[in-house]
């Protein structure tokens, strides 16, 4: 894949008013083809709303407890991490709204983008909540926690990078939630979550062809934007309360772990793009290209060993069942 830069590609050229001015017709484009693609979906029809009951406190119910959860321990840990990260959609607002603008079409973008994701924690808390999966007074604990923290991008100070991060994120996003859904033990949570993930890969999908036209207008600028951001990616939801704890948790459980992360969310992303492959750079693009297949490398190999260390884990947790029972 050849790049024919569509204007002068020197970088101090590309300022993010510029680049915002190039792609606004991409972003039209994309949102009239979001639109014809995605279906609305009610949330309280994912909800089994009939085993509601009340809890203790004001309305004098039944306190919680973790035997009323029919969701696995793995399930609630994940469950309650991707909420509070869908909690913080304020933050997010804020942050995209100051970055593309709440004018023409990047505006209409970022204002359908936060109405959908609205509905991911409406439902997945109204979930929760009615079904008992989840500890309600720790759940909204952390959710206070969380968000009063705020979010701060570590991709603000660009546009390009902000698409690039987004572009990742979405789709990694999708995976956990069709992870968790899948470990959840549950089929009505799974089916939530799928209905969620669906929503999810279709912004992928709209950022990452919005990071294509990007590579054709401005090859070099966003080479660097994509290597910066797979270089130091973390998901939104890493300032939470016991992040790491969990983290690691669901890495162990299958949900998210840096294999997951090299095969199931990076590299579709850079394949479709061929982000490896092209051609026509710069001296900064062909550096940075250089820079993230080496990257991409050293993170296979990483993942790797992880799961090895995970297979032996698993060996030895089957040996001790097998030397119990005996």
């Amino acid at each position: 894949m050849t790049i024919t830069p569509a204007h002068p590609a020197k970088s101090d050229q590309w300022t993010d008013a510029r680049l915002l001015y190039a792609l606004e017709e991409v972003v039209e484009r994309e949102i009239n083809r979001h639109l014809k693609v995605a279906k609305d979906w009610m949330p309280h029809e994912y909800v089994p709303w009939s085993e509601g009951r009340n809890f203790d406190g004001l309305m004098g119910g039944e306190a919680w407890d973790p035997e009323q959860s029919r969701v696995s321990e793995i399930g609630r840990i994940a469950l309650v991490v991707n909420l509070l990260t869908e909690d913080n959609l304020p933050s997010y607002h804020h942050e995209i709204a100051t970055l593309f603008g709440r004018d023409g079409a990047w505006g209409t973008w970022v204002h359908r983008w936060t109405a959908e994701e609205g509905r991911h924690g409406i439902v997945m808390r109204d979930y929760l909540l009615t079904t008992r999966a989840v500890d309600p007074v720790k759940l909204e604990q952390f959710r206070m926690a969380h968000m009063s923290e705020g979010f701060e991008s570590d991709n603000a100070h660009s546009m390009l990078h902000s698409v690039a991060y987004v572009a990742f994120q979405e789709l990694a996003t999708r995976i956990s939630h069709r992870n968790t859904g899948h470990q959840s033990g549950d089929p009505m949570c799974d089916r939530m979550l799928a209905r969620i993930a669906t929503d999810e890969n279709l912004h992928m999908v709209f950022y990452r062809n919005l990071l294509k036209a990007a590579f054709e207008i401005a090859p070099d600028d966003t080479m660097c934007a994509v290597r910066d951001v797979v270089v130091q990616f973390r998901m939104p939801g890493h300032g939470m309360p016991g992040f790491e704890r969990a983290a690691a948790q669901m890495a162990i459980g299958g949900i998210y772990n840096l294999r997951i992360h090299h095969d199931d969310v990076l590299q579709p992303v850079l394949r479709h793009l061929r982000v490896l492959d092209i051609d026509g750079l710069g001296p900064e693009g062909l550096k940075a290209q250089e820079e993230l297949g080496l990257f991409m490398g050293g993170l296979d190999a990483e993942a790797t060993k992880l799961d090895e260390k995970l297979e032996a884990r698993r060996a030895r947790i089957a040996a001790r069942k097998a030397a119990a029972a005996g």
